[in-house]
């Protein structure tokens, strides 16, 4: 049985949030850490609380710490010693694995994201931006209560309208596919595959593999928690339209190689149900718009190109181990919208997310190394992926068609990666654990 009362609201719940901050703060004591932790305990709450509530809330926590931060916090050697060790490294360690080189390495990021003395993050997720600015009022008074506890950086979020369904700063339309655990009561949509065991996300329960392994101990600090990588992803709105205009002479041809680079139309209509035009009622439809496979419905990549996003990021049936690889999505847009005829403003808008999952290397890292960005994925000899994947301008993207495909060569990076971190998701008991802890003698 899933514990409910003991797992934070971020990794079962999805809340109604339009906006919404992150505060990634930096623990100069252990004892002020401790302290902006009790109090900032009373506002987080757990996924039972969650589901008792949302329809009340306005405002949902969570907060998250890096290995560092955990060290911080005043976690001694022999526990701190358990955690996995890309963990322990840190994202920004782990560049060269994650293809974060160019523009996208952390040399180049904001926000101080990259440093060791990011500890934690504060995550606010709220109703409107009203109840988030009363938030970060109520959140600053507790720091300056809390001696060496500073914030390195902060980020706002903000939904794009129209709030009906959520969709990205390039007009895709987006939360159309998530796993589900087992023991959620939660229903998969057809197409989407059986309930995962929740040991996949959640630390301390079996998962597709079976018993729990080796966990970071004590027991009580790692039962009910996760791991979070956060991605900061900067999209190029005005490069993607130029991009869009340069390979489709109408609107409509437009319309398709956007429909192929994502794998679905912006719509959410995937090509493999709508190969020829967009169809918004297909997308709409949760009972239809995942229903499709790639080994029978479309093996050779004619609907949905096999370099594509969707394609890479979920290989459905055509990937070995798939269940193992699954990873939960979490966070929201931020910056203004670019209006739909202007042109490049050079403003920072784009995705903030995390990617939650129990093994950072067999899951995250293995989606950006593999799926990303290995050039040769489905054999395809030149390619990443064109929307996540790092592009330096050599690349391509092949379109299957009959009786010729089409190639896109230089293909420019439509997104650059403007910071990242690692981060461990205590359960409430856990959390408590933390702020308990005393000073070593």
């Amino acid at each position: 049985m899933l514990e409910f009362d003991d797992i934070q609201h971020i990794l079962l719940t999805r809340t109604p949030a339009l906006t919404g901050r992150y505060e990634f703060l930096s623990f100069r004591s252990a004892s002020g850490g401790r302290a902006w932790l009790n109090e900032i305990l009373k506002t987080v709450q757990s996924a039972a609380d969650v589901l008792d509530s949302i329809d009340e809330d306005k405002r949902w926590v969570t907060v998250a710490f890096t290995w560092n931060g955990l060290k911080a916090l005043g976690v001694d050697e022999t526990s701190l010693a358990t955690f996995p060790e890309e963990f322990k490294q840190g994202i920004a360690a782990r560049a060269e694995i994650l293809g974060d080189t160019g523009a996208n390495h952390p040399d180049n990021w904001v926000g101080g994201l990259a440093s060791s003395d990011l500890h934690a993050i504060a995550i606010l997720f709220a109703r409107n931006e009203g109840e988030r600015e009363r938030c970060t009022t109520e959140h600053q008074r507790l720091l300056a209560d809390c001696e060496g506890v500073e914030v390195l950086s902060s980020l706002d979020l903000l939904a794009i309208p129209p709030f009906d369904t959520a969709h990205d700063h390039f007009g895709y339309r987006d939360r159309l596919s998530q796993p589900v655990i087992e023991g959620t009561n939660d229903v998969p949509t057809p197409g989407s595959g059986q309930p995962l065991k929740p040991g996949e996300f959640i630390l301390g329960y079996p998962d597709e593999k079976g018993p729990p392994g080796d966990l970071p101990q004590p027991e009580i600090l790692s039962r009910n928690g996760s791991y979070m990588a956060y991605r900061r992803l900067q999209e190029h709105v005005g490069r993607f339209r130029d991009f869009l205009r340069q390979h489709g002479k109408t609107p409509e041809e437009q319309e398709l190689v956007a429909a192929k680079l994502m794998g679905r139309w912006r719509s959410g209509a995937p090509l493999v149900l709508a190969p020829d035009k967009a169809d918004p009622a297909l997308g709409a439809d949760m009972q239809r718009n995942n229903n499709f496979n790639y080994k029978e419905m479309d093996p050779h990549g004619y609907a949905v190109p096999l370099g594509s996003h969707m394609r890479r990021m979920n290989p459905r049936d055509t990937a070995a181990n798939i269940n193992r690889r699954r990873m939960i999505r979490r966070g929201a847009t931020y910056g203004l919208p670019l209006p739909e005829d202007a042109p490049d403003d050079g403003t920072d808008r784009g995705i903030a997310a995390f990617l939650i999952c129990a093994s950072l290397i067999r899951q995250f890292e293995f989606a950006q190394n593999v799926w990303a960005n290995d050039r040769n994925f489905h054999e395809l000899g030149n390619e990443r992926d064109p929307i996540i994947g790092t592009q330096d301008g050599t690349l391509e993207f092949k379109i299957p068609k009959r009786p010729i495909r089409k190639t896109i060569t230089g293909l420019p990076a439509l997104t650059t990666v403007r910071g990242g971190a690692y981060f461990f998701l205590p359960g409430l008991k856990a959390l408590r654990y933390l702020a308990a802890l005393t000073d070593a003698r």
